[in-house]
């Protein structure tokens, strides 16, 4: 496993434990080298090598898809016997399960990152939205537009947790522009979850659009418009 993907997976996971949950962006990589360290004093070596598993078989899910990843593909980066990795995982659908939560935590916990230096609410949603645009994640592209399509008439499984986590993004959105009205920030009559789904939908229609052309500068736009969305339509005057 390499030291990058293992800072990302146990980063996501120990952090909803309450470790390291104060970390800002620009301390990251030393937030999660502790991370990984004190995470690893609780592991049993079988745990590490699920872990590195994982961590590996995310990329690989995340780049060719279910179907166009095999388990041999996962076998050959990881380095180990088919047969080490179905003692880890009864079928290449629980692998990729687990591997869509690695993936998904490790890019929502980007997208979030910084939130908590601004105490109004419509800044929180101009850094969520900048993060998104600027900040790198998963080798692959965003996992939720990857599952969402890679799934559409495919996997059920990978479909309905695709589904789960653009409903807890939603929710996070929604949970501050609530907050927001609840302090005067946001607009009251602003409807949180259709301006959540908006911003939701823009930023991953750009991520297509930018994907099919490079040369679009279509998330760069997403961010212009959506920035002054938030200044004229939500923020409170």
């Amino acid at each position: 496993m390499s030291a990058r993907s293992a800072l990302f997976f146990i980063f996501g996971v120990v952090s909803k434990r309450g470790v390291c949950e104060q970390a800002t962006f620009g301390d990251r990589t030393r937030a999660m080298e502790g991370c990984v360290k004190e995470a690893n004093k609780q592991l049993t070596k079988g745990e590490r090598t699920r872990r590195n598993i994982v961590a590996k078989a995310a990329v690989i899910f995340n780049q060719r898809g279910f179907e166009g990843a095999s388990m041999q593909d996962v076998v050959e980066a990881v380095g180990l016997e088919k047969g080490s990795i179905y003692g880890h995982f009864a079928n290449k659908e629980a692998l990729a399960l687990e591997a869509f939560d690695f993936a998904w935590a490790d890019t929502e916990q980007r997208r979030m990152a910084n939130l908590d230096l601004v105490p109004n609410a419509v800044d929180k949603l101009a850094i969520h939205i900048s993060n998104y645009v600027k900040t790198p994640i998963l080798a692959g592209g965003c996992p939720l537009v990857n599952t969402a399509v890679d799934t559409d008439d495919g996997n059920l499984a990978l479909r309905e947790r695709a589904l789960k986590a653009y409903r807890s993004w939603e929710r996070a959105l929604v949970n501050i522009l609530t907050d927001g009205q609840s302090r005067d920030e946001v607009r009251h009559e602003v409807r949180p979850q259709s301006v959540a789904n908006f911003l939701i939908c823009t930023l991953e229609g750009a991520t297509i659009v930018s994907r099919i052309d490079k040369r679009s500068g279509a998330l760069a736009y997403a961010q212009e418009n959506l920035t002054r969305f938030l200044d004229t339509e939500v923020r409170a005057r």
